[in-house]
């Protein structure tokens, strides 16, 4: 970790710009977790924390990404003139709201990354405003961490040393007015299986098919308990790879669930089915490797329902309406969350997240910079 070189150059870069405003115990480690403090005068008020992720997710598009703001007016948009790439707005009718107002865009050969660098852009304009009015906010802690695409790796390796905030905050996804206070429990696994190769002159009663075995397993699931069946608060089985050679194949998967009993039960089917592919192929072997990713964060935010409280006065004292949701994911969060730091999220203003149709909004960024500023501002004061 990390896993591209990019991150590293970009936790550098923001480490550099931590210590020009003036932000205290900046840290940067191998791993490329950036660390720091704002430090505030006012004392009596919670410590609060800031996290956002330096990786943008790897969905086959370019890696170069080349943002451009466009005047959206309610007609079709070109992203890409050379390669006639348009957003159409009948395929995307959540742009409607917009119409008359400057959005940032791709050039349509990639995502635009505003998961997460918006919150960079958001958290490192905080820190800019904060300048110079140390009297009216207490400490913020800052955190810039690798790889939370790839399983929020990053918010799980973070020293909480260097981040010993009472309670955080992820800006990440979301459009405006969104909020989320609760998401899925998490788990990945790795099915093993491992059979006999022969060759086919003499295979009858001796070769064992493991890419067969695999297939059997993945067929004792409902085939509509899967991402593409579901919605809202209902959990899922997504088989994402399948890897096979003669002798042995792999295959990933994600368990999802907001509820924490019915997630048990998942990860108990899984070895139940790999039990009956056992007796099945004696003769094979069946490994079921399951670990939990993240878990929701709405008991944590249950037992100290602070961060929640700030979060709503924040969206009171800019004018956004607080639209609560059940977040069918994760966030950094949610490892925080686990790990004893409450970290509700709150949205950057994008939208279309993980396409090349990703878009942000100029007022929506601006309304979470709003937000972020708030919470700093509200901490000390008790609510009215």
């Amino acid at each position: 970790m990390p896993s591209s070189s990019g991150q590293s150059k970009l936790a550098a870069l923001l480490a550099d710009e931590l210590r020009e405003l003036g932000v205290a115990e900046v840290a940067l480690d191998e791993q490329a977790i950036v660390t720091g403090i704002k430090r505030g005068k006012k004392r009596n008020q919670p410590k609060i924390g800031f996290i956002a992720h330096l990786d943008t997710v790897d969905i086959g598009l370019s890696p170069h990404i080349l943002p451009q703001v466009l005047h959206f007016t309610g007609a079709d948009l070109c992203l890409n003139s050379e390669r006639d790439i348009w957003l159409r707005v009948a395929d995307h009718p959540e742009i409607w709201p917009w119409t008359g107002h400057d959005v940032v865009f791709s050039d349509g050969t990639s995502v635009l990354g505003a998961d997460n660098k918006a919150a960079i852009s958001v958290i490192m304009t905080l820190l800019s405003h904060l300048e110079g009015k140390e009297d009216t906010h207490g400490d913020i802690h800052v955190a810039f961490v690798p790889d939370e695409e790839i399983g929020l790796r990053g918010a799980h390796a973070l020293d909480l040393g260097r981040f010993a905030c009472d309670f955080a905050y992820t800006i990440d996804c979301c459009q405006l007015g969104e909020l989320m206070l609760e998401n899925f429990n998490a788990a990945a696994g790795e099915i093993v299986f491992r059979g006999v190769s022969a060759h086919p002159m003499s295979a009858k009663g001796i070769l064992v098919n493991p890419l067969l075995m695999a297939f059997d397993f993945v067929a004792e699931f409902d085939r509509r308990d899967t991402p593409e069946h579901t919605h809202d608060r209902q959990g899922f089985f997504w088989f994402k790879e399948l890897r096979a050679n003669d002798s042995e194949a792999h295959l990933d998967m994600i368990i999802r669930d907001f509820d924490d009993r019915a997630f048990e039960r998942r990860k108990e089917k899984i070895e139940a089915v790999a039990e009956g592919l056992r007796a099945r192929y004696p003769r094979g072997h069946v490994e079921a490797r399951v670990a939990d990713t993240y878990r929701n964060i709405a008991s944590t935010l249950k037992d100290d329902p602070r961060a929640e409280a700030l979060l709503f006065r924040a969206f009171e004292q800019v004018g956004v309406t607080p639209k609560p949701i059940s977040m069918r994911g994760g966030t950094d969060g949610a490892a925080l969350s686990a790990r004893g730091i409450p970290t509700p999220n709150f949205f950057t203003g994008a939208l279309n997240f993980h396409s090349r149709f990703e878009f942000l909004p100029v007022a929506a960024f601006e309304k979470s910079l709003e937000v972020a500023m708030a919470i700093c501002m509200l901490a000390g004061k008790p609510p009215p």
